[in-house]
C-alpha cells in the first residue's frame, strides 16, 4: 500500500495516491503526464483541497500546482484587462496582486483559499443577479492533455476544448494557465442587517434587481435571517473598514471560536440546537462598512462542517425553502448551521449550474462531528423536484444517468472528454458517477 496520503480540507475523501509530485515548470508537468500515459496510470491535479467531493481523488500521481503560480501577462482592455494567471495561484494572492494593478475580478465566492484553477474548475460562484460565477470571466486557457502536449484554447482557437475546459472538472487534462476578464479595482458597501425569512422572500424581487450583490441566511427552526447587500463603490471611495475590534469579535470570535462551541455543545445536545438558533439569529446586529471588494466577498471559515448546495431556477426558491422547512419540522432533525442563499445570472458555460437559467443557489452544511447523510439526502430530493443542479465541487449524491437531463450540453462534454482523455488518464471514481 502507498505510504502517500491525501485528505480534502473536509475531510470527506481522503486517497492513497502512488505519488505526489510538485512540478517546478509546465514542462516538467507535461513530461510527467505524457511518461504516466504510456504507462497507463491515473494523474489528478489537486488546488486546495476545498471541494468536498472526490475530484482530486487519485490512486495514481497527485499533482501539486503550488510552484505554478502568479500572473505572468496583464493586457489593457477598454473594461478593464486580460490577466493571465498560472493555475496554483491562490485566490487570496490573486486579489491582492491585481489590486496593486487597480484590477479585480468582477465577483467572488466567500472562500478565497482555493487555487485559480480548482475554483473555476468546479463551478465556483459569488452571488449578484447580474453577474456569473468565475468560469464566465475566463477568456483563454493553457491544459496539459494526456499526451503531454501543452494545449491553447479560447473562443477561436480549439473551441472545444475551451467550452469543455473553463469548467471541466479535471477530466479534460490538467489546467496551467489561465486569462481572465478583469474590472478597474472596485469598493464595496456592505450593509448586514437581520429580518424574517417571509419579509426577506417579499422583498427578494427588488432586493436582486437593485443591489448588486445580495445574500440571505436562514436559521432553521426559525423564520430570522441575516441579510447582505453589497453594493459596488468606485476604487477611489474613501475606505470605513469594519473597525479591528468589533472584527475580531464578529468574524473571529463569534463567527468561528464561539461557533465552534456552539456547534460541540449542540453535538452532545441536538434538543438544544432550535433554542440555539433563536437565540443567536437574534444577537445579531446590523452593521455597514466598505472595503476592497475582495476583503467583502471572503470570510474566514474556521469551523468544519460537510455542504450541500443545489443551483434551482429564482421562482422555485420559496418552494423549496418552504419545503425544507417542513421536513425539518416534521422529522424533528435537528440543523444547528444556517441556510445560504444566493444568486447568479444564466450563463452558458456548458456544466455551469447556471447554464441558461437565472439561478437561485440553496446551501446547507452540517457540523463535521454530526451527521449529514439524512438531512442532505432530503435536501437533494427536494431540489431535485424544482429540477436543481448540485454544485460540482460539493456533497451530493447524483449520477450521470440523472445528471445528463439536466444539462442541454451534458453530452457535449462527455464528447469532449472522449476525445482529449481517450485513455482516461485524468479518470477516477467521482468522473465515472458523474459522467459514466
Amino acid at each position: 500500500m502507498s505510504t502517500h496520503r491525501w485528505s480534502n480540507w473536509s475531510a470527506t475523501e481522503t486517497a492513497r495516491p502512488q505519488q505526489i509530485v510538485t512540478p517546478h515548470s509546465v514542462g516538467e508537468l507535461a513530461a510527467l503526464v505524457g511518461a504516466a500515459t504510456e504507462r497507463g496510470t491515473h494523474v489528478k491535479a489537486v488546488g486546495a483541497g476545498h471541494s468536498f467531493t472526490g475530484a482530486a481523488v487519485t490512486d495514481g500521481i497527485l499533482i501539486r500546482l503550488d510552484h505554478l503560480a502568479g500572473i505572468v501577462a496583464v493586457e489593457p482592455a477598454v473594461d478593464g484587462a486580460l490577466v493571465t494567471v498560472l493555475a496554483g495561484t491562490r485566490l487570496r494572492d490573486l486579489n491582492v496582486a491585481l489590486w496593486a494593478r487597480g484590477l479585480a475580478l468582477a465577483n467572488l465566492g466567500d472562500i478565497d483559499v482555493q487555487t485559480v484553477a480548482g475554483a473555476v474548475s468546479t463551478g465556483t460562484h459569488g452571488t449578484g443577479a447580474a453577474f456569473g460565477g468565475l468560469a464566465t470571466q475566463i477568456r483563454a486557457l493553457d491544459v496539459v492533455l494526456a499526451d503531454g502536449t501543452v494545449a491553447h484554447c479560447s473562443p477561436t482557437e480549439n473551441p472545444t476544448l475551451f467550452e469543455a475546459a473553463r469548467l471541466g472538472l479535471g477530466a479534460l487534462g490538467i489546467v496551467t494557465a489561465l486569462t481572465l476578464a478583469c474590472v478597474p479595482a472596485f469598493a464595496l458597501h456592505a450593509r448586514e442587517s437581520t429580518g424574517t425569512l417571509d419579509a426577506t422572500l417579499e422583498r427578494l424581487a427588488d432586493d436582486r434587481a437593485h443591489t448588486d450583490h445580495f445574500e440571505f441566511y436562514w436559521f432553521p427552526h426559525t423564520r430570522r435571517v441575516l441579510t447582505k447587500h453589497n453594493t459596488r463603490m468606485p476604487a477611489d471611495t474613501p475606505l470605513e473598514p469594519v473597525p479591528r475590534v468589533s472584527g475580531y469579535l464578529d468574524d473571529e470570535l463569534l463567527s468561528n471560536t464561539l461557533f465552534e462551541g456552539v456547534n460541540r455543545f449542540g453535538t452532545a445536545f441536538p434538543a438544544a440546537i432550535p433554542r440555539i438558533n433563536a437565540l443567536s439569529s437574534r444577537l445579531l446586529g446590523t452593521r455597514e462598512y466598505i472595503d476592497r471588494s475582495y476583503r467583502v466577498y471572503a470570510s474566514p471559515r474556521r469551523v468544519r462542517f460537510r455542504e450541500m448546495e443545489y443551483a434551482i431556477p429564482v421562482d422555485a426558491l420559496e418552494t423549496v425553502l418552504g419545503e425544507i422547512d417542513r421536513w425539518i419540522t416534521r422529522t424533528g432533525f435537528h440543523v444547528a448551521f444556517p441556510v445560504e442563499v444566493r444568486f447568479a445570472c444564466a450563463d452558458d458555460v456548458w456544466l455551469s449550474t447556471a447554464h441558461d437559467r437565472a439561478s437561485a443557489y440553496v446551501a446547507v452544511h452540517q457540523y463535521h462531528r454530526r451527521q449529514h447523510d439524512t438531512y442532505f439526502r432530503a435536501v437533494e430530493s427536494i431540489s431535485r423536484a424544482a429540477d436543481g443542479r448540485p454544485h460540482w465541487g460539493k456533497m451530493h449524491y447524483r449520477t450521470a444517468a440523472d445528471l445528463r437531463p439536466a444539462y442541454p450540453r451534458f453530452d457535449e462534454f462527455v464528447s469532449a472528454r472522449d476525445k482529449f482523455d481517450p485513455t482516461r488518464t485524468f479518470d477516477n471514481p467521482y468522473l465515472r458517477t458523474v459522467l459514466g
